[in-house]
């Protein structure tokens, strides 16, 4: 499983060898009764590059008001790419095995 300081700013290219966008968020989802975290998917932005990464969450994992109005703005056009679809990943880079095509907007 991937770390997430890992993911972000990694360039992302689909199956055709289109280039999607840069990693900009790592979505996770956490287990009931556990500590731990797993990546269910990417947020991927062709328009922003790694400067917004990295928006600051509270301990419950959520955004504060003010980090939710700027996520709101910042992945404005981003790709949310499903963990499932990643095939590799590795030294700067995410590849899928989707075309861009087959991707949904946030």
């Amino acid at each position: 499983m991937a770390g997430v300081s890992e993911l972000m700013g990694q360039s992302v290219w689909d199956c055709r060898g289109i280039w999607v966008g840069h990693v900009v968020d790592v979505r996770v989802v956490r287990h009931k009764g556990e500590l731990q975290h797993s990546v269910y998917g990417l947020l991927v932005s062709g328009l922003r590059g790694p400067l917004f990464m990295g928006l600051t969450r509270g301990r419950e994992g959520r955004f504060g008001w003010l980090s939710e109005w700027l996520a709101r703005v910042v992945y404005v056009g981003c790709t949310f790419v499903p963990w499932d679809t990643v095939d590799a990943y590795g030294e700067g880079e995410v590849f899928l095995k989707t075309s861009r095509k087959e991707l949904s907007r946030v």
